[in-house]
């Protein structure tokens, strides 16, 4: 089922924000560390992410030789929080994370979101321990992170983020927990504003390049205004020598700004519209039109300056006509919250639906769709349109992001981001799980612009009510990596995973026929049988291996090595009725007429005629035979049962579904009220696990 934040992250109305879960290996809190530390009189060190260079780098050995300072080493008087938190809070040390240092910049302006990533409840004053904690954001839940302040330093000044005041060190110290987030401070090296915002916020990021924007750029930055976003905006640099570069306007290459507001003003005669942006340096601002004090201001009315609270003081804010604005800036990067980072003021608020899968090789990571082959076989996610915009009565807007997980971290281990993107199609009715064939004939409905090795890929749409599927993929098929797909719709969204039943349709078999009324195969199967079997008329697992690997050896459509003794015996487990161990001919004739169709169901979906089932078209095959299963016992039967090549031969087809039909078959005898639960003693549960 879909995961709502409206069910669980509600912070509207005045409810208490959800409780950030400790991220500790022990298991303990802040409040727990911090406490122990003061009653033994002794300064935290953190076992988790200790003093060494292996915090630092990953990749290579430290260059310089780093000391390991706490801020009352480095200052005479140290403060958490000197003044409130700003942006002249934030200095760039020794490493490549410009990216993190501007959206620190950008939660400064908002106390609120500040507070939720910094909590105020820590000082070096009263009840100082040497331990510091911040939240973040990560994979649909909040988590604290808890860091000691030891800050790595050379010559007694901090090397990495720092504040223009030597005594301020909040800033240093959320760098260290994001570090120790991420794995390492060199984890933090190369990324984009927008990423570091949804950490702080749980939101989803849009980028748009002012030059090639949607026509309704200006009611988007309105709508986004009006719920409460993070909004940011900046200019391109051609080379490193421009950054920082001030043009002759009065704006900043290279640098963050924020916008703050989105208004319309009369004119001589005419609404102009008008975008409000600040420079987090708290100074140098725009000057051409409708900056401070512009001539145009003195052809407004005073009120309406009132309204606007229009002001000649150097603060770095300034309007500019919103033309004007994308004249002059490149980029524009949103950062849309959950409705449970938004205050009880907020105008609006989005409805978020939220996913995790994996795409995992030979099942499930089936590649764009240019492999069509594959591409069906990707995790598909239905939505359900179904209230238009308030301001559109013809389309629904929604945006779709899709973040793949834990791809920082994992870069130690040589695993870099992948290149993802979905595509969006109207959903077909009835349907649980939609095929191959689908896809290779209908047109997708929309896409994300392109395939790109980012975090995180999102999109916005404008689609008329109605149902449609996303299916998230890596580029290239068979590539692994788990996911995090989040719909944010305007009006709510019924959201489901397509695939996710489990269900089995299992004919009774049919009656054995009489002796006098069998077929010539049937007479030829029983002298075969009668030949082995001996004076008990009944064959073991022993003697059925040998007879199915005599007739299975002589079919060269099929690729087969040879039958195992273990599956023998989940054959005689399925098969045998009476419990005696062995087949009986009439069971044994039941199987035979099973093992034939399984045959032409395993030519069937051979479709290449290689004598191998390839593992991606085992959902198909199944489900053929009322055989249903969802993306994880799928994922979970290709890592058992496919090769390197993510082919399934005939003997380990067969494995699979005799086992399958087993534990289907005993479910559903123990079953008996169809309530799809069961409950085992420890006994059952072992000797069924035994047998099957």
């Amino acid at each position: 089922m879909p995961y709502s934040y409206q069910n669980s992250f509600q912070n509207k109305g005045g409810d208490k924000p959800v409780q950030a879960r400790p991220t500790q290996l022990d298991g303990r809190s802040f409040e727990e560390l911090r406490r122990e530390c003061l009653q033994k009189k002794r300064l935290f060190e953190d076992p988790d992410f200790p003093a060494r260079d292996s915090s630092i780098y990953y990749s290579e050995s430290v260059p310089i030789n780093f000391s390991w300072k706490r801020p009352g080493e480095l200052a005479p008087d140290p403060k958490f929080i000197l003044g409130g938190a700003t942006r002249t809070d934030i200095c760039q040390g020794e490493l490549g994370d410009c990216w993190l240092l501007a959206a620190i910049a950008s939660l400064t302006l908002t106390e609120q979101t500040l507070a939720r990533v910094v909590p105020p409840d820590q000082d070096f004053d009263q009840n100082y321990a040497g331990i510091f904690h911040f939240q973040f954001w990560k994979h649909n839940e909040w988590i604290d992170v808890v860091v000691d302040d030891r800050l790595p330093a050379v010559r007694n000044r901090l090397v990495f983020l720092h504040s223009a005041d030597n005594n301020e060190f909040w800033s240093a110290l959320l760098e260290k927990a994001y570090a120790k987030l991420y794995g390492s401070y060199e984890a933090l090296k190369g990324g984009s504003t927008v990423e570091a915002m949804e950490d702080f916020t749980g939101g989803v990021g849009e980028m748009y390049d002012t030059k090639k924007a949607p026509e309704n750029l200006y009611q988007i930055i309105q709508k986004a205004l009006d719920r409460g976003s993070m909004l940011g905006c900046s200019i391109n640099i051609s080379s490193s020598a421009e950054s920082e570069a001030r043009t002759t306007t009065g704006l900043v290459k290279g640098h963050a700004y924020s916008i703050t507001g989105l208004d319309e003003v009369n004119y001589r005669g005419r609404k102009v519209q008008l975008i409000r942006v600040r420079n987090p340096w708290g100074q140098v601002e725009w000057n051409g039109p409708w900056s401070d004090n512009s001539r145009e201001w003195s052809a407004v009315d005073r009120e309406e300056k009132k309204r606007l609270n229009q002001n000649a003081l150097d603060d770095g804010e300034f309007w500019m006509e919103f033309e004007d604005f994308k004249t002059n800036y490149d980029q524009i990067e949103i950062c849309n919250l959950s409705p449970d980072s938004l205050t009880d003021d907020t105008a609006r608020s989005w409805e978020v639906t939220l996913f995790e899968g994996s795409w995992i090789r030979g099942s499930t990571a089936g590649g764009c769709r240019n492999f069509i082959e594959t591409f069906w076989t990707n995790p598909q996610f239905k939505v359900t349109l179904t209230d238009a915009d308030d301001d559109d009565d013809d389309v629904c807007t929604f945006i779709v992001a899709l973040m793949q997980k834990n791809r920082r971290q994992l870069r130690k281990e040589g695993l870099d981001l992948e290149t993802i993107g979905f595509t969006i199609y109207e959903a077909p009715e009835g349907e649980d799980h939609v095929s191959k064939d689908f896809f290779r004939y209908n047109p997708s409905k929309a896409r994300s612009k392109t395939y790109i090795n980012l975090r995180e890929v999102s999109e916005r749409f404008a689609l008329p009510p109605g149902q449609y599927i996303i299916v998230p993929t890596i580029f290239q098929p068979h590539k692994e990596a788990d996911f995090l797909l989040r719909v944010f719709s305007e009006k709510k969204a019924e959201s489901v995973e397509m695939g996710s039943t489990i269900e089995a349709d299992l004919p009774e078999p049919p009656r054995p026929s009489l002796k006098e009324e069998e077929s010539n195969e049937e007479k030829g199967l029983r002298r075969l049988f009668e030949q082995i079997a001996g004076s008990d008329m009944a064959i073991c697992a022993e003697e059925l291996q040998k007879i199915l690997n005599g007739v299975l050896s002589r079919r060269k459509e099929i690729k087969f090595d040879g039958l195992t003794l273990n599956t023998c015996q989940s054959i005689i487990n399925l098969m045998d009725a009476d419990n005696t161990g062995k087949l009986e001919f009439q069971e044994f004739k039941i199987f035979w007429d099973k093992l034939k169709k399984w045959i032409m169901l395993f030519l069937t979906f051979d479709t290449d005629r290689s004598g191998c089932l390839s593992s991606y078209e085992l959902r198909a095959a199944l489900s053929s035979i009322g055989i249903r299963l969802n993306n994880k016992i799928l994922q979970l039967l290709a890592l058992r049962f496919a090769d390197s090549k993510f082919n399934i031969d005939f003997d380990d087809f067969l494995t699979c579904i005799v086992r399958l039909e087993n534990m289907l078959r005993v479910f559903q005898a123990l079953d008996r009220d169809n309530s799809g639960e069961i409950s085992l003693g420890f006994q059952q549960f072992l000797h069924l696990t035994m047998n099957i």
